[in-house]
């Protein structure tokens, strides 16, 4: 399925529609783990979430630079048709956007930078006096998680925040680093001595949790803006 709505509490108020976006590819694991809660919390201020999972789309690409989007009749418009589609479509004509990737490679995933592509480059006008015309601007709440420090990300966040201030609306960051990979690291094929699965075990069980609720209240306050 292309998305999946959550079914709405009784008695909410669905006044409001926050679009979710899994760009990580392990189900109920971090990543969509703090979505799933962001979600939750935006539910919680009588928002509707419709939610997305990358990995589970039809075949899409980043951007092709086909420059389709440029034209008039299509300003602020992809016009690829693909997976990314109805994505695209959702986001527009929301009320915000939750959008979470693992880093990979000190990097967001691959499936996150083809619809971040397109989700800027439609809006990019190459116009200096007017450079966005994005005229329907929705808050976003950006989650990355790494098995890395938080710390060794501030300068490729900060980058990704003020692009997305710009062209889609004002955005937030929650990351939560040197997360558990695995329950069991001694089942892998050769020693990974680079982690301590121990502390990571501990801050999974102590850390993540906090984290999680941290989660649940930024997506919240995304819905009551």
């Amino acid at each position: 399925m292309p998305g999946s709505r959550m079914k709405p509490l009784e008695g909410e108020n669905m006044s409001k529609k926050i679009i979710a976006v899994n760009a990580g590819p392990r189900m109920g694991w971090n990543t969509e783990t703090l979505i799933r809660e962001a979600s939750e919390g935006a539910r919680a201020a009588g928002a509707e979430v419709e939610r997305f999972d990358l990995f589970r789309l039809e075949r899409y690409t980043g951007c092709i630079s086909c420059f389709g989007c440029k034209k008039e009749k299509n300003k602020g418009h992809c016009i690829c048709r693909d997976g990314l589609m109805p994505v695209l479509d959702a986001i527009r004509s929301s009320d915000g956007l939750i959008i979470g990737s693992p880093n990979y490679l000190s990097e967001l995933t691959a499936s996150f930078r083809a619809l971040y592509e397109r989700l800027i480059f439609q809006n990019l006008t190459y116009n200096l006096e007017t450079p966005c015309c994005n005229e329907h601007r929705v808050p976003v709440l950006l989650i990355m998680t790494s098995n890395a420090p938080d710390s060794n990300y501030t300068g490729l966040l900060n980058n990704y925040q003020q692009t997305l201030n710009r062209f889609v609306g004002p955005t937030e960051v929650l990351v939560s680093g040197n997360t558990l990979q695995l329950k069991d690291y001694s089942k892998t094929d050769w020693p990974w001595t680079m982690f301590r699965p121990e502390e990571k075990k501990l801050r999974h069980e102590t850390v993540f949790p906090e984290e999680c609720k941290k989660a649940f209240a930024m997506g919240r306050a995304l819905a009551e803006k």
